[in-house]
């Protein structure tokens, strides 16, 4: 059925990029919002980022100038480009799926949702 699979996760230094990845497959891609949320440890789970099937973007204000949300709807594929990382940017960067054109920053307006990329920023 739907599956939602995370890559570009690592290790890097405070200042460092990212580019998460999250392939899409068994859902209507090009007419579903997508969003991006992380959970650390001892967190809840976390809004990031969101993009609507239109291309319109929304960020967390903790993230706002340094990510930026995009989507490839020939690939079925969205992305996260993490520039200027921070220490309190580790998390599991988990990519989730709406079955509307235009999702919120709420969990619920969420259907499907990947397994998760380990993000760790050292100091």
């Amino acid at each position: 059925q739907v599956q939602l699979v995370e890559s570009g996760g690592g290790l890097v230094q405070a200042g460092g990029s990212l580019r998460l990845s999250c392939a899409a497959s068994g859902v209507s891609f090009s007419t579903s919002a997508m969003g991006w949320f992380r959970q650390a440890p001892g967190k809840e789970r976390e809004f990031v980022a969101g993009i609507t099937s239109g291309g319109t973007t929304n960020y967390a204000d903790s993230v706002k100038g340094r990510f930026t949300i995009s989507r490839d709807n020939a690939k079925n594929t969205v992305y996260l480009q993490m520039n200027s990382l921070k220490p309190e940017d580790t998390a599991v960067y988990i990519c989730a799926a709406s079955r509307r054109r235009i999702a919120g920053t709420a969990i619920v307006a969420y259907a499907y949702w990947g397994q998760g990329t380990q993000v760790t920023v050292s100091s």
